[in-house]
């Protein structure tokens, strides 16, 4: 686990920008973003402003634990999101990165009864994700530092870092 994807805050827009390129070339519209929190929080925020979208949703899932531990399945955490307000819509579900695609997995099938359509979007997808998203930016198997988690937090409430 040496190696790492390093993404800087200057390649972070490139990313972002590249990936609304994808979802708008897809003549996809969405009616809401989904953005996973934590890490999808800003992904999700940037494509909704890249392609005008001004329904932005979250629902947290916590399944990391640490640099490549996790929980045995991964957990939605309140508040919770009330699908009904999904109903009928065309939903974007955006993650910064599909490594396990555990947490991707679970946010779909939490869509699936409810949206006219829900379609993927990630930064990066790792080879062993049981997901495909339908937009990716990069492939990779290392390891990711984002700009917004390799910095320590500044009040350390988990004692784990890059979770």
């Amino acid at each position: 686990m040496d190696e790492r994807e390093t993404l800087t805050w200057e390649t972070y827009g490139v990313a972002v920008r590249e990936l609304a390129q994808q979802v708008a070339d897809a003549d996809f519209v969405p009616d809401v973003v989904l953005g996973i929190a934590r890490g999808g929080l800003i992904p999700a925020g940037s494509i909704a402003y890249a392609l005008d979208c001004k329904n932005l949703f979250t629902m947290t899932v916590e399944f990391y634990t640490g640099v490549g531990t996790t929980l045995e399945v991964p957990t939605m955490l309140p508040p919770f999101l009330d699908a009904s307000e999904l109903d009928d819509a065309r939903v974007l579900i955006v993650d910064d990165v599909a490594d396990s695609g555990k947490t991707l997995e679970m946010v779909v099938d939490f869509c699936r009864d409810h949206v006219a359509e829900a379609r993927t979007a990630v930064i990066y997808e790792k080879p062993r994700s049981v997901v495909r998203g339908d937009f990716v930016w990069k492939h990779t198997d290392r390891w990711i530092n984002f700009p917004w988690s390799t910095l320590p937090a500044i009040t350390d409430r988990s004692g784990v870092r890059d979770a």
